[in-house]
């Protein structure tokens, strides 16, 4: 029985033990790995989070008042309304969510530097801003996150920022001085400095990265040159476009890629989008101009998960089709935080725990004592002697004789 007492309380110790390490161990939040949803998803993996606008009680300065030798010429102007910052393009800069700008002439000996600077609420409204300035053809630069010119004008963003600056005189050190004017801009954290996801989408061989458009809303999307009518693309719909061009071996291709929050809708806008095209002059509203010039034997379009791709231009058929079937939608891996649990409800599972050990020890002493302490009874009967030594009178005998 003393060995029946000595493993029972061992079992015990040894089980207090392992729930002691179980809540003394600190709850990392888990990780659950989403897989690309089904068609008939309610929605898909990926939607872009449209960030809402920084509270601020006062923006901070955009531009600085000298860099590189280039000194303000009076107060930067100010300005915290898209009519203010650019009157015929007000429309689209509120689709990029444009939240304020700044203005100054910078001047070193004779020459002049006219800056403009607006801000976004997040990266993708830069970025798009950034393209929806940015015209086809113009040369790449190195200056911030990306860069163009044209002749004397440099357009760059970087963050949620995107500059406009035109110089009296460019020089050869005119980009090493934009360079050092994009280190002190502003820059995001968390959301609002990822750039557009859909970008991703964009199949990289052949293509012409500085013809790239984004857009959010129909004027932004109309005044990048967008293939379809706006009011076909589903803008109402919280819709998101990018379109770029492709140097195929046949010819020119314009690819355009148009993002939706679940597949659903992407399905019914596609097939709208399909009928449009398979009605070619008798569509209404007719037309845009690059659908009339494109082949028609080329045009296509595809639906992958949320995403709905149409390919124009004048490119073969059979390439235009390759380009179309390289588009894949792939979900985004999520990691999702659990929620931690209360002092209350740790307490009550401490409590469980004690309760379950106390319960399987005594069930195990039970057990136990059922089996050893049987087998030695039956043992003693093989024997031929009492079930228990309790009813033996044990006694010395010396066996003295005479």
């Amino acid at each position: 029985m003393r060995w029946t007492a000595i493993l029972v309380c061992s079992m015990a110790l040894v089980a207090s033990g392992a729930v002691a390490r179980a809540q003394a161990a600190p709850a990392g939040p888990a990780s659950i790995t989403l897989k690309p949803p089904p068609p008939n998803a309610a929605k898909s993996v990926h939607t872009r989070v449209k960030t809402p606008a920084p509270v601020a009680a006062k923006p901070k300065a955009l531009l600085p008042d000298d860099f590189a030798g280039w000194v303000a010429d009076g107060s930067p102007k100010t300005v915290t309304s898209a009519a203010d910052a650019d009157s015929a393009s007000a429309a689209a800069l509120k689709e990029y969510g444009f939240t304020d700008g700044s203005q100054v002439t910078y001047k070193r000996e004779a020459e002049t530097l006219n800056v403009r600077a607006l801000r976004f609420q997040d990266a993708s409204g830069a970025y798009g801003a950034y393209t929806f300035y940015r015209q086809n053809g113009w040369p790449k630069e190195d200056i911030g996150t990306g860069a163009a010119s044209d002749h004397g004008r440099v357009l760059f963003w970087k963050g949620v920022t995107v500059v406009d600056a035109t110089f009296s005189h460019i020089g050869a050190m005119s980009a090493a001085e934009l360079r050092e004017l994009a280190k002190q801009l502003p820059l995001p954290v968390g959301n609002r400095a990822i750039a557009p996801p859909i970008l991703s989408n964009l199949p990289q061989a052949s293509i012409e990265k500085q013809t790239t458009h984004y857009a959010l809303g129909p004027a932004g999307y109309a005044g990048a040159g967008g293939v379809l009518p706006p009011e076909l693309v589903g803008f109402d719909r919280d819709a998101e476009t990018v379109m770029s061009n492709y140097s195929l071996q046949s010819g020119p291709a314009t690819l355009t890629l148009i993002e939706y929050p679940t597949p659903q809708m992407a399905a019914v806008q596609e097939e709208k989008i399909r009928a449009y095209i398979k009605a070619g002059s008798q569509a209404q509203p007719p037309w845009p101009k690059p659908l009339v010039d494109s082949d028609q034997a080329s045009l296509e379009v595809r639906r992958s998960g949320p995403l709905v791709a149409l390919v124009s231009g004048d490119a073969i058929p059979k390439e235009s089709h390759r380009l179309l079937a390289s588009v894949h939608y792939e979900a985004d891996i999520t990691d999702i935080p659990q929620p931690m649990e209360s002092e209350a409800a740790k307490a009550g599972q401490l409590l469980l725990g004690i309760a379950t050990l106390v319960i399987i020890g005594a069930s195990a002493a039970v057990l136990l004592g059922f089996f050893l302490g049987g087998g030695r009874a039956l043992y003693r009967i093989a024997r031929g002697k009492p079930a228990s030594s309790v009813y033996e009178t044990e006694f010395i005998s010396l066996n003295l004789q005479k």
